[in-house]
């Protein structure tokens, strides 16, 4: 759930609002203003310069220097085009958005009635409050505050870029983001097959918590759940799926 700037001194709801935010984030401000300014976007604010935007900008580059620094140490072997890849991956506005979403932030974001109306918040603004929350809680409580912030809930990405289990692998992606919001794993189940037995194609949909998602067509078991997850990515973020149920796989190569 949003809620609208009023221009005014926080409310005793907005004031257990910055409260609940900083129990989900697990940092209590000492100056609230900047939690404030962290969750306020730009339709929200009563001019630019209120909003998160300039907060945003330092958390990129504190968010970037603090994995490119942990890189750097923890894999001494790599070389630089592959540190570079894991690190695009890592501080991706796709894997910001997914951390956000994950914490819940969009309950406490401060929007604008226009904004304030939609049911889904985009992805953009979730990466631009994480980003801006980075910021915030490094002007509040310092550089290892910060750090623990961006250890805790962006490291283990990490691990998962290393181990290939981000980028193209949307299953992997899937079942972390569920995992997250719901503590459970998505469930793939087969609902057609179609063609002789030396070229079959196979149509699965991804279910998580009882909702099944838009199915899609693979060449094996394998494609078809790996196009299931991206559709559901898709869904999950209100983008439009990439895959149609209607419509059999091309000839592009095996995956």
């Amino acid at each position: 759930m949003t809620r609208e700037d009023t221009g005014n001194s926080p409310t005793r709801d907005g004031d257990e609002l910055l409260a609940a935010c900083e129990e989900r984030i697990g940092h209590a401000f000492a100056d609230r203003d900047l939690l404030t300014s962290a969750l306020t976007h730009a339709s929200g604010a009563e001019h630019r310069l209120a909003s998160n935007e300039r907060l945003e900008f330092l958390g990129d580059a504190i968010l970037g220097a603090v994995v490119c620094e942990k890189l750097f140490h923890g894999y001494p072997t790599y070389q630089e085009g592959d540190l570079t890849k894991i690190k695009s991956m890592v501080v991706s506005r796709q894997t910001c958005a997914r951390v956000s979403s994950a914490l819940g932030l969009e309950e406490f974001l401060i929007l604008g009635k226009g904004m304030s109306t939609h049911a889904n918040v985009p992805p953009s603004l979730l990466s631009d409050v994480f980003e801006s929350l980075v910021a915030a809680i490094y002007l509040d409580g310092g550089d290892g505050a910060a750090r623990s912030f961006i250890e805790q809930h962006i490291f283990p990405e990490i691990e998962l870029a290393v181990s290939g289990e981000l980028g193209d692998n949307y299953k992997s992606q899937l079942q972390q983001l569920v995992q997250r919001l719901h503590g459970n794993t998505p469930n793939y189940h087969l609902l057609d097959e179609q063609g002789p037995d030396h070229s079959k194609h196979f149509k699965v949909a991804a279910e998580i918590s009882g909702q099944l998602y838009a199915a899609a067509w693979g060449r094996n078991k394998k494609e078809a759940e790996q196009r299931a997850a991206e559709n559901a990515l898709s869904e999950m973020d209100d983008r439009p799926v990439p895959y149609s149920a209607d419509e059999l796989p091309g000839n592009a190569d095996e995956s």
